[in-house]
């Protein structure tokens, strides 16, 4: 599943009707999934905590292992299936290869405060029937982390999703890295996002590095914890349409709730 894009003026994106194996539709108000655009290939092997989450059988969104036996990705990826329909593969940076593991979904939560990726809330827990033991897990972000919130904190954010705008899925996990954007600058891209904690921004004015369709679910990381879930956007890469993220620090309580 693809990152939410949003299309300016509430039109739906034709090209996400694309999307077979890898996404959600993207309009204004609706999130969808988004892939990696202007990154670089990354390694399971550096980011063990990364997983892609399929859905019968097809690539559909990113997720973040933060237990053996857990795995947060976002709401509108969750929503309308059941646990028994994902499968999470973990350490596999080839999508077309058989490296890694794999378990089944057996229990799957989502917030009930969701309603849509643009209205927040787009936190998901999926529990898996086996869990991947001794893989290194990535901490949440918690109210003490405000500092990794600041406008400019660089970030990492990680995912098989597109690389270009309305683009085929990739093949092979990339990373890039953006700066965290001001609650101001965020407001303005989008003004759905005012008011709400449980959304933040990051990219850069001038565009060219974001998220896309595909990577939505997966992690945003910085200092070593997961500071945000891939949830929606305007497009790839735009300038001044930065990547919407679910802010961890916000979701804590509800998300360890259910680890």
């Amino acid at each position: 599943m693809k990152r939410a894009l949003v299309a300016l003026g509430g039109a739906l994106l034709v090209a996400a009707a694309a999307l077979p194996a890898t996404g959600i539709l993207s309009i204004d108000t609706v999130a969808g999934p988004k892939p990696i655009v202007g990154g670089t290939r990354a390694s399971t092997a550096d980011y063990p905590w990364v997983v892609e989450v399929t859905l019968n059988g097809a690539q559909h969104c990113g997720g973040t292992l933060v237990k053996e036996n857990k795995v947060v990705f976002a709401a509108h990826c969750a929503a309308g299936h059941t646990a028994s329909q994902f499968t999470v593969y973990q350490g596999r940076d080839d999508r077309q290869s058989t490296a890694g593991k794999s378990s089944k979904g057996s229990a799957l939560w989502q917030d009930p405060a969701y309603r849509s990726a643009s209205t927040g809330h787009d936190y998901a827990v999926l529990t898996l029937a086996t869990p991947f033991t001794g893989v290194k897990t990535l901490p949440l972000a918690s109210s003490s982390d405000s500092a990794l919130y600041t406008a400019g904190t660089n970030s990492t954010v990680l995912g098989w999703g597109s690389t270009s705008s309305g683009g085929a899925g990739s093949r092979y996990l990339m990373k890039v890295d953006v700066p965290v954007v001001s609650t101001a600058k965020c407001n303005t891209a989008y003004s759905s996002t005012k008011g709400d904690a449980t959304q933040f921004c990051a990219g850069f004015d001038q565009g060219g590095k974001d998220s896309c369709q595909g990577d939505s679910g997966g992690p945003l990381v910085a200092g070593g914890k997961l500071i945000g879930i891939v949830s929606w956007g305007s497009g790839c890469a735009a300038p001044n349409k930065y990547g919407v993220y679910s802010q961890v620090a916000t979701g804590n309580s509800v998300i360890s709730a259910q680890l």
